[in-house]
């Protein structure tokens, strides 16, 4: 079961699978600016034509207004 979220089973797993591919994204930022490791996600293959070039992207991340969702929240937003 998923820490906080309750998700459990396919949901869970597809859960990680985001996570690790948004990680991914989150590791090519500190090498060279600008490259985006296209290769060490499905995720990031996937938002290859949204990443590179000209292209403008747009991030969305909800965020719970209660205080027991603060640390979560926080780390969002890092």
């Amino acid at each position: 079961m998923g820490q906080s979220s309750g998700v459990t089973g396919k949901e869970l797993k597809e859960a990680s699978n985001i996570n690790s591919g948004l990680l991914a994204l989150g590791n090519g930022e500190g090498k060279k600016k600008g490259h985006v490791p296209y290769r060490d996600s499905k995720l990031t293959r996937l938002l290859q034509g949204s990443l590179g070039g000209n292209s403008l992207t747009l991030l969305t991340s909800p965020i719970s207004p209660r205080e027991a969702d603060f640390e979560e929240n926080n780390s969002t937003q890092k």
